[in-house]
């Protein structure tokens, strides 16, 4: 891990987010997120967190110390949420424009299918996700999540509710999944028993 790269990058997009959504105090609150997350990446919490490969531990704590941040001011969830996207909303072009073209595929759902196997089984290796089960036909991919170390992280910080930021990344991309698929998530870890 590149800490100062890592640093840069976020707290630049942070405070664009910022000065994008009229904050007041952009400098100020700019270098508290920094202290805030350069303190996060060099804790020992960080450490322990990070031993999972299926998962961007530093991603994670880059949104948890905005969420934090963010709290701090008083926003409400929804509003937190609100930033988040504002936030990443390039990398989340990004994403969409891919999830665009495997949707026009006409195999895309034996593309998902065999995505959401792979990611299965390295999850279940590395321990990050506790399925309850997990069952694929020809025309499914259904499972049960009762643990996700996401949540766990989340909720380590005292904001379980706001991984839901992580959560609604499945729905968003499934969301540009249409052709070939659909997506029925009944519920989330971030505010319910399983997903």
């Amino acid at each position: 891990m590149n800490a100062n790269k890592t640093v840069g990058k976020y707290v630049r997009l942070y405070r664009g987010s910022l000065v994008e959504q009229r904050f007041p105090d952009v400098q100020q609150k700019t270098e508290r997120y920094e202290k805030r997350l350069r303190e996060m990446l060099a804790s020992p919490e960080f450490a322990e967190h990070n031993v999972y490969p299926t998962m961007d531990v530093e991603l994670i704590y880059v949104v948890i110390a905005m969420c934090l941040e963010l709290r701090d001011f008083g926003l409400a969830n929804e509003e937190i949420v609100a930033f988040a996207e504002t936030m990443f909303q390039k990398r989340r072009k990004f994403v969409d424009i891919l999830i665009g073209l495997v949707d026009r595929l006409p195999n895309s759902f034996s593309i998902v299918r065999k995505w959401n196997i792979g990611d299965h089984e390295k999850r279940v290796k590395d321990g990050s996700i506790a399925y309850d089960y997990f069952r694929v036909t020809e025309d499914s991919v259904v499972y049960k999540i009762s643990k996700c170390m996401y949540v766990e992280i989340f909720e380590h910080y005292g904001i379980r509710e706001l991984c839901k930021i992580f959560c609604d990344t499945d729905v968003r991309a499934y969301a540009g999944l249409t052709k070939h698929m659909k997506f029925v998530r009944h519920s989330d870890l971030s505010d319910g028993d399983s997903c």
